[in-house]
């Protein structure tokens, strides 16, 4: 993520320290909740295992085990949060610093309402021409007709 690569076919272009510095801090920060999610995960699998000793000495360990699970969860839903947020930034900075993509979404978006326009000009154009002629058909035969 240190280029900026919105897609295929779209060039390259530098991007300012700052916005570099702020994409590498993205990756960064992707790289490290899923590291804590997965040692926590794994973690988590080497505690269920079950070892063989004395009545007294388990139960004391499955209490250890227990609360360094809710701790180990604790921190992979901590982790979870912190990708959700991660996921928002990074739509904010793509909203906020991604002007080319919004110029062509706007210019493509103005070009296809322009057609609609357009078409409906036409539609009105043509309904106008329609009762125009409708209307003088009417008027004749009423100004024509015995029951005026």
């Amino acid at each position: 993520m240190s280029q900026s690569q919105s897609g295929v076919g779209v060039p390259q272009r530098a991007l300012p320290q700052s916005k570099d510095n702020q994409l590498k801090s993205y990756s960064r920060r992707l790289k490290d909740d899923v590291k804590s999610m997965m040692d926590n995960y794994t973690e988590i699998v080497k505690l269920a295992r079950v070892e063989d000793e004395t009545q007294v000495a388990r139960q004391m360990q499955g209490e250890q085990d227990q609360s360094e699970m809710q701790v180990r969860a604790a921190n992979i839903v901590r982790a979870g949060e912190s990708l959700l947020k991660l996921v928002s930034d990074i739509k904010q900075f793509l909203i906020l610093n991604d002007f080319p993509s919004v110029n062509e979404s706007i210019n493509q978006r103005t070009i296809f309402l322009r057609r609609v326009a357009e078409s409906f000009d036409e539609k009105i154009i043509q309904l106008r021409d329609d009762l125009a002629v409708d209307l003088y058909e009417i008027e004749e035969e009423y100004y024509s007709s015995k029951y005026k």
